[in-house]
């Protein structure tokens, strides 16, 4: 029998799917059928991780909308300049010849960067393999090592997972409750909520705007 929180959920997903849509006019532009399927599967998702109110419904998609660009930019893109990534790594990448041999190159600027660190081996494709993608960006073997474990999908053998529009959302809102967010979503602190799924308050300002357009949406005033 559904609980209090699967009924609220229910009768709230009406709208949650029209804000979607509203919110999320691209949304299906890198994944197919992603807005619709991402609607289906969020009664079960916010009922398994008890987010039953429009407040918390609001705080999960702001930053989901801010992470995957409201399904524009479901995975990282690693095609930088020379010049680029001298702004982005300057401790990797002092100067433009430094940077010279991965410019364009996103396979190999993945594994530069990112292995040796987050899990991933050295001398190893885990950099490309583990880049960025879904919901919130995942990143690393670790982190999705511990996106497997809480939500039992094989995303450490198959990355491409944390992709499939049928466990979309899942992964977003499991990697969401992990890092410790509901407590400040719960205290409407977007800047708490930032900082755990962030680790810094990078595009915060975007964030927050993020969560006024769902709070209107969803009728939150």
């Amino acid at each position: 029998m559904p609980n209090a929180a699967s009924a609220a959920n229910a009768s709230a997903m009406p709208d949650f799917g029209a804000a979607l849509r509203k919110l999320w006019p691209r949304g299906n532009s890198r994944i197919a059928g992603l807005v619709e399927t991402i609607t289906a599967t969020a009664p079960a998702v916010f009922d398994e991780h008890e987010i039953a109110t429009p407040l918390l419904i609001a705080h999960v998609m702001a930053q989901i909308s801010h992470e995957c660009g409201a399904g524009t930019a479901v995975i990282e893109n690693l095609n930088y300049s020379a010049g680029r990534m001298t702004q982005v790594w300057p401790s990797r990448f002092p100067n433009a010849s430094s940077a010279a041999p991965y410019a364009h190159n996103p396979r190999a600027l993945a594994n530069k960067v990112y292995n040796g660190r987050m899990g991933n081996r050295a001398g190893s494709d885990d950099g490309w393999d583990f880049r960025g993608r879904g919901a919130v960006q995942t990143t690393g073997r670790d982190g999705y090592r511990r996106l497997a474990a809480a939500t039992g999908l094989d995303v450490v053998t198959h990355p491409d997972l944390v992709n499939d529009p049928a466990h979309f959302l899942k992964c977003g809102v499991a990697d969401f409750v992990n890092c410790g967010c509901l407590p400040f979503a719960q205290k409407d602190d977007v800047r708490g909520v930032t900082k755990r799924l962030n680790g810094g308050y990078v595009g915060l300002r975007d964030r927050e705007a993020w969560l006024s357009r769902w709070k209107r949406s969803l009728g939150i005033h």
